[in-house]
């Protein structure tokens, strides 16, 4: 059975967004108080409501699908795909919530990216599956990928130890630079010049076989150095990974609420 929890993030984004009811919605599913991450939209009801009425005036044809949602303690996960005005624009959402003791919303993270129809193995930003099983290892499954992140991804850490939490046999990969099979991922992963490092797991959001998480990330290179948050969706089967989707967005340099973390 859906938690209430689930119902009310999933009634911010189809009764709010999709159905154009901005206001209504987001009064009747936030708590006493709004804390906003979301780039360019300030906290509380009016924040919300004074960036999306305008959203939806620009955009009358919005065509928003829930593709994946897990719960944890007082934290929802919402993966989205969103197609504006018959595909002129599409997006792929991924956002964090969290919520009080009557389950309404009162702080929410995003990050949002443009929707990829053909990565490099020929997957979507959001295809794959989305039942989730194995309710008794989520805690296993989260441990897991907290320390993927903290031993493989940060700064300093050891990309040799991929292995440790991926699996070899299958890992199917949603990145849309990235194919398919853990050889590419530690490639990419192990290269001395690696531009992109994690710097600290934000939130970790998991429920079964699902686990999702919200990272500051920092990408340095010749010629940039910018701070992201990224988002990555793991699929765990048998104690690896099988299965990653990612999203990430730049962090701005200026912010009209309480930043991005």
């Amino acid at each position: 059975m859906e938690s209430q929890k689930l119902k009310h993030a999933k009634a911010l984004y189809l009764e709010g967004i999709r159905d154009g009811n901005a206001r209504e919605a987001v009064t009747k599913y936030t708590g006493a108080r709004y804390t906003q991450h979301s780039t360019g939209v300030r906290d509380g009801i009016e924040g919300f409501v004074e960036f999306f009425e305008p959203f939806i005036k620009r955009n009358p044809k919005r065509d928003i699908q829930i593709v994946r949602g897990l719960v944890d303690g007082q934290y929802v996960f919402i993966h989205a795909y969103q197609s504006l005005n018959d595909g002129e624009a599409q997006w792929v959402t991924t956002d964090f919530f969290d919520t009080d003791e009557d389950d309404k919303i009162i702080e929410h993270w995003d990050v949002i990216a443009e929707y990829v129809d053909k990565t490099p193995s020929g997957h979507t930003s959001v295809d794959g599956p989305t039942e989730i099983k194995d309710l008794d290892k989520t805690e296993e499954n989260k441990a897991l990928v907290r320390n993927l992140i903290q031993d493989a991804l940060m700064e300093g850490g050891n990309p040799e130890n991929l292995s440790r939490y991926v699996s070899t046999e299958q890992y199917i990969q949603h990145n849309k630079e990235v194919a398919d099979g853990l050889e590419h991922f530690q490639k990419l992963a192990s290269a001395p010049d690696r531009p992109l490092n994690y710097k600290e797991i934000v939130l970790l959001v998991g429920e079964g076989n699902f686990v999702a998480t919200l990272c500051r990330a920092n990408w340095k290179d010749d010629q940039i150095d910018q701070d992201y948050a990224q988002v990555d969706i793991f699929r765990i089967e048998n104690g690896k990974v099988v299965e990653h989707w990612d999203n990430v967005e730049p962090v701005p340099a200026e912010n009209v609420n309480s930043g991005k973390f």
